[in-house]
């Protein structure tokens, strides 16, 4: 066992890759799950990030986990001191049976939580939740805080907010249940980010990218009036980083959140930069009583008329005086996440693309 060995899961993923970037440059020794060694199109970009490292192939260790069989967690969690569990289903629309993310979401968690168990040398554990979990969908209002709970038990909750919320009260539960039965367990530390933006190290794409690229490629001509609570997926990567290896930060939540934008603004952050390099983006708002008729003929659109003109603040105080984290300004956020789209293939070049401004600081899957 090494004293800075750490378990990142879904290690492939939009979030898991950019907190693997922040441990390697941190000095540590990690060790990413994933689901199959053999896919290179998701594993070449997460190699590459400790190319530069000395040592590389001891710096990044790859095991085969799947969240749903506990066989495998028992050997990734083997000479870590800390486990970073992030990976989660996140679908792009809703399933037909809410248990198709729930039951990974919350028996994942559990795999990795019970494999952490067996292993003396690991003190802390930090949760990748969200503020899913923290404000119970679309509901709108706040600003919430890290004391606040959704209600599963309200029918109107999405499959996937209600997946966030089980999984994150069964960790909890966990580390409460092992404390009583063998009078100890590790720390657990949970961060709950909002709508993560940023640059992407993913070799494929991912939800998260949707609204980016639907609107620097105009899929759609008219905006809807969709109001998100964004924060850098940078940021988020440190919080991790930060919550891990600080040992006053135990047993607690943190809310990461910058601020909230409209799709129109976002729309025209994207215009200013990219209208001259050749992209028609679209900065006109769709009135809400032509989107929620459209959503009846279209199952995409259907799926965001709960979220139509509605507002959901959260207090990042914590994140702020704790983790003692600025946000990332959410023009940044925005222009960096469209250039390493760009760069990495997900969004077609135009004739007029100039590239990436020099002294830009873009860490993209395929540069």
């Amino acid at each position: 066992m090494t004293a800075n060995q750490v378990l990142v899961t879904g290690g492939t993923g939009f979030v898991a890759s950019q907190v693997i970037k922040c441990f390697l440059e941190g000095d540590f020794f990690v060790t990413a799950s994933v689901r199959n060694k053999k896919n290179k199109k998701k594993i070449e970009p997460l190699l590459s990030l400790c190319t530069k490292a000395a040592k590389p192939a001891e710096r990044l260790q790859l095991v085969e986990a799947d969240l749903l069989n506990y066989d495998g967690w028992e050997k990734a969690v083997q000479n870590c001191s800390l486990v970073i569990h992030v990976a989660s289903p996140f679908p792009g629309s809703a399933p037909k049976d809410e248990n198709e993310i729930i039951k990974p979401a919350v028996e994942g968690t559990l795999n990795v939580l019970k494999a952490a168990a067996t292993n003396d040398n690991i003190h802390k554990v930090v949760l990748t939740s969200s503020v899913s979990s923290i404000s119970g969908g679309f509901q709108g209002g706040g600003p919430f805080t890290e004391d606040q709970w959704t209600n599963t038990g309200d029918s109107t909750i999405m499959a996937y907010v209600k997946s966030k919320t089980l999984a994150e009260r069964a960790a909890w539960k966990f580390v409460e249940e092992q404390k009583e039965k063998v009078g100890r367990c590790f720390d657990l530390v949970t961060i709950n980010p909002s709508f993560i933006l940023g640059p992407t190290l993913c070799g494929t794409e991912f939800t998260s990218m949707e609204p980016i690229k639907r609107i620097i490629e105009r899929q759609m001509p008219l905006l809807p009036k969709l109001n998100f609570s964004v924060v850098d997926v940078r940021d988020v990567a440190k919080a991790h980083f930060i919550a891990a290896t600080d040992d006053g930060l135990k047993n607690e939540r943190f809310i990461l959140h910058n601020e909230n934008i409209w799709m129109q603004q976002l729309a025209i952050i994207l215009e200013k930069e990219f209208k001259w390099q050749g992209y028609n983006v679209p900065t006109t708002v769709a009135p809400s009583g032509i989107v929620k008729l459209v959503g009846f003929f279209d199952k995409t659109i259907k799926n965001i008329i709960p979220m139509l003109e509605v507002e959901t603040y959260y207090d990042n105080s914590k994140m702020i005086n704790k983790l003692k984290l600025q946000p990332t300004p959410v023009d940044q956020t925005i222009i960096d996440m469209a250039y390493s789209m760009i760069e990495s293939g997900f969004v077609k070049k135009t004739s007029k693309y100039r590239g990436i401004p020099p002294g830009s600081d873009i860490n993209c899957a395929h540069l």
